[in-house]
């Protein structure tokens, strides 16, 4: 994978990420809807074991330093279906790194891979729901009190997918 942005280059995981990675997995802040933040010694593992054994995820370069400022979640599911996600280091929230990376690897899906469906979930309806949304996803449902949060407190699951042939009909960013 080499996907470049104005301001972003998307690239396979390398064993040398682990720092930064561990900036954004070991946040308490960036893990609060999804699991306790990771420690140093498990983020070297998980990024040896699923973001580059597996290919399980693709890391977000700020292009002017250097550093992995993102985690991109992308895997197939099953044929033509995948899946997406992200994790973010927090000193970049709010600058459009997300939207813009998530939105050239769905572009990517859809034109090179030939993707039928791309589908996210979360419990965050403060920055992933509506990052879903701009990303032109469509809800497909909500599984009620469906996972636990990090403080044991049942939470809603919020599941939102874009279909190939939704690209033409709707206005989205996706080219």
């Amino acid at each position: 994978m080499h996907i470049e942005t104005q301001r972003i280059l998307i690239r396979d995981f390398r064993l040398e990420d682990a720092a930064d990675l561990y900036e954004i997995l070991g946040d308490s802040e960036t893990m609060a809807h999804c699991e306790p933040p990771y420690s140093f010694e498990k983020t070297k593992n998980f990024l040896a074991e699923f973001c580059i054994g597996r290919k399980g995820a693709f890391a977000a370069v700020h292009k002017e330093s250097g550093k992995v400022v993102g985690y991109i979640l992308f895997h197939s599911v099953e044929e033509a279906i995948y899946e997406i996600g992200w994790f973010f280091n927090k000193q970049y929230w709010g600058k459009g790194y997300a939207c813009e990376s998530c939105s050239q690897v769905m572009a990517y899906a859809f034109g090179e891979l030939h993707a039928h469906k791309i589908f996210a979930e979360s419990t965050d309806t403060a920055k992933s729901v509506p990052l879903m949304q701009k990303l032109g996803m469509k809800p497909e449902g909500i599984q009620r009190s469906h996972t636990r949060d990090n403080d044991g407190n049942w939470a809603d699951l919020y599941l939102y997918g874009l279909l190939k042939e939704e690209l033409s009909c709707e206005k989205n960013i996706i080219k």
